[in-house]
């Protein structure tokens, strides 16, 4: 079944983040996004100029209608509008209805420096928090949730675990409010650090809607039985592709991309999107496929080229004597050494993967007839290694 996800959060009439945001991550992940919206805005990329807090009751009916009708795998929560209506989504979910499976992203200062959220609501966050599967604060979040203005960075660890102890939950603290060319998320309990997450700093403006969309990613995760872990990993990823792809809208704090993701994200069977064709007159080949309508998007010399199709598959030609002049298609997996073991435990014959100097982690193969195949895994570098043009 496809897995349900209820979005409790408020609407951004600039499309960048809350439920807009929250329906377009759910839904390009393959989920089936429903929502129960607490509060409407008026906003763009340069900022919140007004907002309407929903009447509690009619939040609480939109999510009983939904859970009555279609069933929920699991829930996001993101702008709630006010403490009434906190209580309210906490009295809900306390029904027992909604499973487990809930993320919190305790939602409490737009980007562009908008206040969302009172006192009195940052306090409601603490019961809904000691429901949820997982709490997503950035930095002033967490110091918030704990009550102080800020936190140094040696203090991040112990106030987050203290938190966890304290609503029995633990959080995702988001790093990318902090200093330095690495973004570092880190998945915390009342136990201490339990992962960690790194990548390179994307640097861009267009970054409204990150936390709407992580936490939505996440939730769509749980909602199709991913591990935590997995889940987080699986939705850094989507957002850090979204975020390469932002389509440049807005004179402020513009939308990402996520309509631009499409395949990127590797699901749990292996997916054809790949296929490398030999050549031998690069100038030829590369106007042949242009001609076709695919656009090029990677370019190494006169040995290489990938062109991307309109549904997000890409093709790639390459000098004949590095493929041994034969056509390779590639299986693109989210775990090539677990897709690896399977093929193994099948019976199939499977080279050991290794990393590749673009970014690719492969593991190559023949089929009973001879045809070169290959099981990757490429995460954002799939679109985007080094020499993206």
């Amino acid at each position: 079944m496809m897995p349900r996800v209820l979005i409790v959060a408020g609407s951004d009439s600039g499309g960048g983040a809350g439920i807009q945001a929250d329906i377009k991550t759910v839904t390009m992940l393959g989920g089936h996004a429903m929502t129960a919206i607490t509060a409407v805005t008026a906003q763009n990329t340069l900022g919140v100029q007004a907002v309407a807090a929903l009447p509690p009751a009619l939040v609480r009916q939109q999510m009983a209608g939904v859970v009555d009708d279609l069933g929920v795998d699991s829930v996001k929560i993101g702008m709630l509008g006010g403490a009434d209506v906190a209580a309210a989504v906490a009295e809900e979910l306390e029904s027992g209805r909604y499973g487990g499976a809930i993320v919190l992203d305790p939602v409490m200062v737009a980007s562009s420096g908008a206040v969302l959220a009172d006192a009195a609501t940052v306090a409601a966050f603490a019961r809904l928090a000691r429901g949820a599967a997982l709490v997503t604060p950035n930095l002033p979040e967490l110091a918030a949730l704990c009550g102080r203005e800020s936190l140094a960075p040696d203090e991040v660890t112990a106030a987050a675990r203290d938190y966890a102890g304290r609503i029995g939950s633990p959080l995702l603290v988001k790093g990318g409010h902090a200093e330095g060319a690495t973004v570092v998320d880190r998945l915390i309990d009342a136990r201490g650090e339990i992962a960690r997450w790194e990548g390179e700093r994307i640097a861009t403006r267009h970054s409204h809607g990150t936390g709407c969309t992580l936490a939505s990613a996440i939730a769509e995760g749980l909602a199709r039985g991913l591990a935590l872990p997995d889940a987080i990993a699986r939705a850094r990823l989507f957002v850090r592709i979204a975020l390469r792809e932002a389509p440049g809208l807005g004179a402020g704090h513009g939308p990402m991309g996520h309509a631009r993701v499409r395949l990127d994200v590797a699901a749990a069977a292996p997916t054809l999107n790949q296929v490398t064709l030999p050549m031998t007159d690069h100038a030829a080949t590369l106007a042949f496929y242009r001609g076709l309508g695919l656009t090029p998007i990677v370019a190494s010399g006169e040995r290489y080229a990938r062109f991307e199709s309109a549904g997000g598959a890409t093709l790639s030609i390459e000098a004949a004597q590095e493929v041994g002049g034969a056509a390779l298609v590639f299986l693109e997996v989210a775990d090539v050494d677990a897709a690896v073991a399977q093929a193994r435990a099948a019976g199939v014959t499977v080279e050991e993967a290794r990393d590749r100097p673009w970014g690719w982690r492969e593991a190559r193969l023949r089929d009973p007839s001879g045809n070169a195949l290959c099981l990757y895994q490429a995460g954002e570098n799939r679109r985007f290694p080094p020499w993206r043009l």
